[in-house]
């Protein structure tokens, strides 16, 4: 017997909920990034909606746990950097967008990310808020953004540190170079690799053993990890987002993703 779905429509995102058995009445929400065409590039648009879909999960009482994914070719490639371009320090602290992503972090029910292809840069950040990561062979794992002349701004200094360790957290940010599958696994980034035909379906069944918990529990389990894994990260991402706002005044951030849309190499200058 084919389980239930229940369908909701978004322009950025696909949503849905899957019972987790025939009349059971207990579902999994799943949230699909649905921008194709950008690699599932994050802008504002996208990331509302996520915080729409997510918060309705959140307070829909027949959904234990949420799993979200991108495609088999990218989970997310990263933030949409012609949003940012032209953007100065105080512009972009102004507007405050990381608030959205603060909004996600709040999501109290347990998210699976389920990930195949580029999770780079945001889409690595927006990855490592959820909660497990069930990744396909073909992923890739990293924060590029010293390419194009800034830092991680949503949580990719502190959270890949956590997860890593300072070396190794090093080494990944600094020099911009992506993590493959096997080796994010034997880091502890992920939970496990499967071939890429099973990664979603892996995560659905990891989504759906929580589903069976009781709710309760597991979002006090959650919200006790995190207090564990958290514990000094809200000072490490204000650092962080202070150091991110500042690099908008420089002109290596300019030239950088000035030189990412005109698809030729950076020119940075050190100021």
């Amino acid at each position: 017997m084919r389980m239930t779905t229940t369908t909701m429509t978004y322009t950025n995102i696909l949503v849905e909920k899957q019972e987790t058995s025939p009349g059971s009445g207990i579902y999994i929400g799943l949230v699909a990034l649905n921008r194709p065409s950008a690699l599932n590039a994050l802008n504002n648009h996208l990331m509302q909606e996520l915080v729409e879909a997510m918060q309705a999960f959140d307070k829909d009482d027949t959904v234990r746990a949420i799993v979200l994914s991108g495609s088999e070719r990218a989970f997310a490639a990263g933030a949409d950097i012609k949003e940012m371009a032209d953007e100065t320090t105080v512009s972009i602290m102004s507007k405050d967008n990381f608030a959205t992503w603060d909004r996600v972090k709040a999501v109290k029910k347990p998210i699976v990310a389920a990930v195949s292809g580029f999770a780079l840069g945001g889409g690595c950040e927006l990855m490592m808020m959820c909660d497990m990561i069930v990744a396909s062979e073909t992923a890739q794992f990293g924060q590029p953004e010293v390419n194009i002349g800034v830092i991680p701004g949503a949580g990719g200094t502190q959270r890949l540190t956590h997860a890593l360790g300072k070396y190794k957290a090093m080494e990944i940010i600094l020099t911009g170079r992506p993590m493959t599958a096997n080796e994010a696994l034997q880091a502890g980034l992920v939970n496990k690799v499967v071939p890429v035909e099973l990664y979603l379906e892996e995560a659905k069944n990891l989504a759906i053993q929580i589903a069976s918990k009781s709710p309760v529990a597991t979002q006090l389990a959650k919200e006790a990890i995190l207090k564990a894994f958290d514990g000094s990260l809200d000072d490490g991402l204000r650092f962080e987002r202070k150091n991110f706002y500042m690099l908008f005044s420089s002109e290596d951030q300019k030239e950088g993703m000035k030189a990412f849309m005109e698809k030729r190499k950076a020119k940075f200058v050190g100021r």
